[in-house]
């Protein structure tokens, strides 16, 4: 409402041009004075309109990509809607992650997004390419010029099919590449073109989400992102060093308990998860909560394969713990897992860490003798020797690593001291992640 300009009340002016008395004017000013008045100038500006992105998801979708882009743009202030292209919310990844998507996409129709960004994956990228209701959001999308984009499999199986390739250049998965026009089809890790952001594949999604950041919201945001990411900050570091080398191989599957909790950085097990299983490893994820859907770190809802007390009944040969402070703090509250996490180590079987966790392998005694690496938040509280020149460690039957940034080279270096460089290097390639040729 405009501010009232005040005027001296001795006398008052009515609309039929009568005049009121000082003491009616005084009764006036009185009672006046009971309501409180706004100046233009004491009025706050209204706060930015957050920004709003829609993630669909649907069966078969890439779990890295998908969680990736909604946990990156959560952290930069988005508001975020992960929706379901299928008939409930719940979906199945295509590395078997089961995800809780936040709506379904119909629920999203006569919503405007800043951004919608579709996921890889297949058949997840059919899925999203037959759902009527995505194919006109993102066409209305793209008439508007409001901002797109599309990684992996989704820039080929999805766009082209709508037509919103067109005068675009862009990239995909380099299994896709061919399916694109030749003048169009470049093979960047990221392409700008226009309202249009593309990317090739999981390995390249923190690339991609971070344009996608740069173009919301500035760089400043993103390269702080980054940072928070160590994406930057690890730039210089070795990416592993190992020391009190012993053989991890095994002559059947491997199998891998990783126990969640809420709180748990869905990003750090997503990626674990998904590059475990492409290498063909037998992974269970535990709930230590009573339900077997856990909220993340950035409230993704993650549904566990099993509850701890189920999976325990087994024996494993890696126990990997997620980071996310809220999830360490819960996870060292199981005794549950304190009981597993000291059969493992008395066993002489495989465990480790990752970004915040190790302080809770500490607090357990499971660091004892060993050179550990740990997120930069935690480890200047770690007590034994600590090798903070790498983004992993392995010692011994050991691996912990620094976080974020560094996952995709910790779970590829399980998969190395597992099975070999080989096909370390064969998942690397699949998920479009730079990998050394040679094993270093």
């Amino acid at each position: 409402m405009a501010a009232m300009a005040l005027r001296p009340l001795n006398c008052t002016t009515l609309a039929g041009g009568s005049q009121r008395t000082a003491a009616e004017a005084a009764t006036t000013r009185r009672a006046r004075r009971t309501v409180p008045l706004t100046s233009a100038s004491s009025l706050s500006p209204p706060p930015p309109t957050k920004k709003k992105v829609l993630v669909p998801v649907g069966l078969g979708t890439e779990e890295m990509e998908a969680v990736i882009l909604v946990d990156v743009l959560r952290r930069a202030g988005a508001d975020v809607l992960m929706a379901s292209v299928e008939p409930g919310l719940e979906v199945e990844a295509s590395s078997g992650t089961k995800l809780v998507a936040d709506t379904c996409i119909a629920a999203c129709a006569n919503e405007i997004f800043d951004l919608v960004a579709l996921p890889g994956g297949m058949p997840g990228a059919v899925r999203l390419r037959d759902c009527e209701i995505l194919r006109k959001m993102t066409i209305k999308q793209a008439e508007e010029k409001r901002l797109y984009g599309a990684i992996c499999a989704a820039p080929a199986v999805v766009l082209m099919p709508w037509g919103l390739h067109r005068r675009k250049q862009i990239t995909c998965h380099p299994a896709f590449i061919d399916k694109l026009p030749t003048f169009r089809a470049v093979t960047s890790n990221i392409q700008v073109s226009g309202e249009l952001t593309t990317s090739r594949g999981p390995a390249t999604t923190f690339e991609f989400v971070q344009s996608l950041v740069d173009q919301l919201f500035g760089s400043t945001v993103s390269e702080d992102i980054g940072e928070k990411l160590l994406m930057q900050a690890d730039g210089g570091h070795q990416r592993k060093e190992e020391f009190n080398k012993v053989e991890w191989s095994f002559n059947r599957e491997p199998r891998v308990l990783v126990p969640i909790a809420n709180g748990s950085e869905e990003m750090e097990v997503v990626i674990l998860v998904d590059i475990l299983r492409r290498a063909k490893m037998d992974v269970v994820v535990a709930s230590i909560e009573k339900s077997m859907p856990i909220v993340g770190s950035q409230s993704t809802k993650i549904v566990a394969d099993k509850t701890l007390a189920d999976a325990s009944e087994s024996t494993y040969d890696l126990i990997i713990l997620p980071g996310g402070i809220a999830g360490v703090e819960r996870l060292h509250k199981s005794r549950m897992l304190k009981k597993l996490l000291k059969e493992q180590k008395k066993a002489g079987r495989i465990y480790g860490g990752i970004c915040s966790s190790p302080s809770l392998l500490q607090k357990q005694g499971l660091l004892k003798d060993k050179i550990v690496t740990a997120h930069p938040a935690v480890i200047d509280n770690l007590t034994g020797q600590v090798a903070d020149g790498a983004g992993v460690v392995i010692d011994g039957k050991l691996i912990t690593c620094r976080g974020l940034g560094t996952v995709m080279d910790f779970s590829l270096a399980i998969v190395s001291k597992f099975f070999g460089h080989a096909r370390a290097r064969s998942v690397a390639e699949g998920i479009v992640f730079e990998y050394p040729k040679a094993q270093v």
